[in-house]
């Protein structure tokens, strides 16, 4: 059971990136440039790793979670 413990790592690890991902280039199609003032370019640019990283777990953790329940599914059966 040890090895199985790696294996699901690197999925998390990969999904979790993987959403970080989609969630930055989703925020991209949205135009913050009228939200944010004149000079703040790198408070923007926080701004946007933030949520990308907040709405990317949030996904992939709903992800996760499902892959976990659905995998402990078959246990109602036994």
């Amino acid at each position: 059971m040890v090895g199985g413990f790696g294996a699901e790592a690197m999925v998390g690890i990969f999904t979790h990136l993987v959403c970080i991902a989609l969630a930055w280039w989703a925020l991209e199609a949205l135009n913050f440039e009228k939200l944010i003032r004149a000079n703040r370019v790198l408070q923007a640019r926080v701004l946007y790793i933030l949520l990308s990283i907040v709405i990317g777990s949030a996904v992939s953790d709903f992800f996760l979670d499902y892959l976990l329940f659905s995998r402990q599914l078959p246990s109602i059966f036994e």
